[in-house]
């Protein structure tokens, strides 16, 4: 529902409150708070956009988009590697930095 939505989109600003107090840098303090912002200006909870969303949120976003989309979930199973980058080459420009999501790529090349 719309309630519920707005209950997930606050989770973030949660997260940052939370580890406050464990003395967190404040590059820490933001990636937490935005690391479901996205390339194009479409994220939570501040709707930041490009460069403006931390670098460290950014890096965080693109290993939780893998993780997420290489992970079983009860909705659906767990995709490959080359179908994973597949997607997240997709997303490059709209929900992920386009350059991360190339670093991303080079890091994760085989092994031959």
């Amino acid at each position: 529902t719309p309630a519920e939505w707005e209950r997930v989109r606050i989770h973030p600003v949660i997260g940052e409150e939370m580890v406050r107090s464990y003395g967190l840098a404040p590059e820490g303090l933001r990636a937490v708070r935005h690391h479901h912002e996205r390339w194009d200006g479409a994220g939570y909870p501040d709707g930041l956009k490009g460069e403006a969303v931390p670098l460290l949120a950014r890096v965080i976003s693109v290993a939780d988009f893998y993780d997420a989309v290489t992970s079983n979930r009860v909705y659906r199973g767990a995709m490959g590697h080359s179908q994973a980058l597949a997607l997240m080459q997709k997303g490059a420009g709209t929900q992920l930095d386009p350059y991360l999501v190339e670093v991303f790529e080079r890091l994760h090349q085989p092994v031959n």
